[in-house]
């Protein structure tokens, strides 16, 4: 979990090579830390249901589409339907037929029924082609009940279109009186985390939601304004010299130094309290309170007794070797799933959330008032 104002990755290079780096780590870091967030909401929403992403027809590109996967599986969804995908990072490849496979057809039954035959284990039907209620659906059924026979069971149905909390309602009931209680119905078409909501609070029959166009693209936020700025100088000597970009704007005020981030925990409870921006030489004796006050409105302090803390920042590369075990996907995602867990819901609501602290340590924010009242003279 990243807040603003705070490092997520430290560079310390010689200065050319160090920016010779920065768009493309610009390019990777903001564009997958946008995704991850906006699929984090997603599930969020959607809760324990099942969540796939099926971004790639409308990502700004291939590689958009293929890290957006990868993005949206780190951040809660089950799978994708971007094969590629799939293969590169080994997470779970999941969709249905398109509309196209149907109208390819003289009646959509036979679509249906083709589309069984080919995937008798895996069958989820598409029926908003023509008339979800009048056709189908019913079409549907007549093609579950082919598999039943066979000693097969169909997985369900998706809707793409129209009102889906009607029609959902609908066709459950018709699923059921049918004899399948247990067959999904999947909802699909310009989704997001607020129309999810949306559509539980109507009393929706969705149990399974493919969500592409606003997870992908990031719809209501298309843009993550993460920067890479000189945060400091070594010298010949050893010694650190630090660099401060000062502005009119205070958010775009630099925060001086090389910087380590420490998240502190309530030890009653594992929740995670504040985030304390520190010099990389910073220590914190966890056997005494800590104060943190906030760097603009410093009256705002509170203090710590009962608390833990650690400290976010790994080292990835030292001396120009790689020293560090990438962890895949799936392992990645299961780490951002516990993370999240630690956080009061109040800080992960859609709407209004509560602002989480992130202050700077009292050694930091004496540098950079130092620094800003020294260039104003």
């Amino acid at each position: 979990m990243v807040f603003p104002g705070e490092p997520i990755l430290t560079v310390k290079a010689p200065v050319m090579e160090a920016q010779l780096i920065e768009t493309a780590i610009l390019n990777i870091i903001n564009h997958q830390t946008l995704i991850a967030s906006k699929a984090a909401k997603i599930r969020r929403s959607a809760g324990n249901d099942n969540v796939m992403e099926f971004g790639l027809r409308r990502a700004q590109g291939p590689d958009a589409g293929i890290y957006g996967s990868r993005a949206s599986v780190i951040g809660g969804c089950n799978s994708t339907s971007n094969v590629l995908a799939g293969k590169l990072f080994d997470i779970p490849v999941a969709g249905t037929h398109a509309h196209s496979w149907v109208m390819s057809f003289p009646s959509e039954y036979q679509a249906f029924k083709a589309y069984a035959e080919a995937y008798p284990d895996a069958t989820l039907l598409l029926v908003d082609t023509y008339d979800t209620i009048k056709s189908g659906i019913p079409n549907a059924i007549k093609v579950f009940d082919e598999l039943r026979a066979m000693g097969k069971k169909p997985l369900g149905i998706r809707i793409d279109s129209g009102d889906l909390a009607y029609l959902t309602k609908k066709a459950r009931k018709m699923l059921d009186d049918a004899g399948y209680p247990d067959a999904i119905i999947c909802a699909s078409g310009d989704l997001d985390e607020k129309l999810i909501q949306s559509l539980k609070i109507q009393g929706a029959k969705i149990n399974s939601w493919g969500i592409g166009t606003k997870l992908i693209t990031s719809a209501d936020m298309p843009a993550l304004g993460g920067v890479y700025k000189l945060a400091g100088v070594v010298e010949k000597d050893g010694s650190i010299t630090p660099r401060i970009k000062v502005s009119e704007t205070t958010a775009k005020i630099t925060n001086p130094g090389f910087k380590k981030i420490i998240r502190i925990y309530d030890k009653n409870t594992n929740k995670a309290e504040a985030d304390l921006i520190c010099l990389y030489d910073d220590v914190i004796d966890e056997s005494k309170p800590l104060t943190i006050t906030h760097p603009l409105e410093t009256w705002k302090k509170i203090t710590f007794e009962e608390y833990y803390i650690k400290e976010l920042s790994i080292k990835v590369i030292e001396n120009g070797k790689l020293v560090y075990n990438f962890p895949k996907v799936k392992e990645i995602a299961s780490y951002a799933k516990s993370e999240l867990a630690t956080f009061w819901d109040e800080y992960l609501r859609l709407d209004k959330p509560h602002i989480y602290k992130v202050d700077l340590s009292d050694r930091l924010l004496k540098l950079k008032t130092e620094m800003l009242s020294e260039i104003r003279k």
